[in-house]
């Protein structure tokens, strides 16, 4: 069974950086699509960035230019630097993975439900 395992995280204060790490394992297609989500408290889960398998990335308005996703096909895997990290950041964040055509990616981002392999989850707290 296709699983996704997430790494990273933590607790980090306001400006600081820190970096996600998602690795797709059991399955060997390289033509994923993948990407980041995250969920607060009490709040939707929202995306953050996506990478295709041509590595065209997408980022939501609330990230660019702070946050660089990037990938690794080798390993089937993908990254998330966060920097500049602000405390509306804190969040549950989730990797998402789906098989999907060159060009595809950017269109799954915008919804989550269409994603069927996600990670565990993994805690990103930013402090003041």
């Amino acid at each position: 069974q296709v699983q996704l395992v997430e790494s990273g995280g933590g607790s980090v204060q306001a400006g600081g950086s820190l970096r996600l790490s998602c690795e797709v394992r059991r399955d060997t297609y390289s033509t994923y699509c993948m990407a980041w989500f995250r969920q607060a408290p009490g709040k939707d889960r929202e995306g953050v960035a996506a990478i295709d398998s041509d590595g065209t990335s997408t980022y939501s308005d609330s990230v660019k230019g702070r946050f660089s996703i990037s990938k690794d096909n080798r390993k089937i895997s993908a990254y998330l630097e966060m920097n500049s990290l602000k405390t509306e950041d804190t969040a549950m964040y989730y990797c998402a993975a789906e098989i999907a055509m060159v060009g595809a990616c950017s269109s799954l981002f915008r919804t989550p439900a269409k994603f069927n392999k996600w990670g565990q989850g993994t805690q990103v707290t930013v402090s003041s």
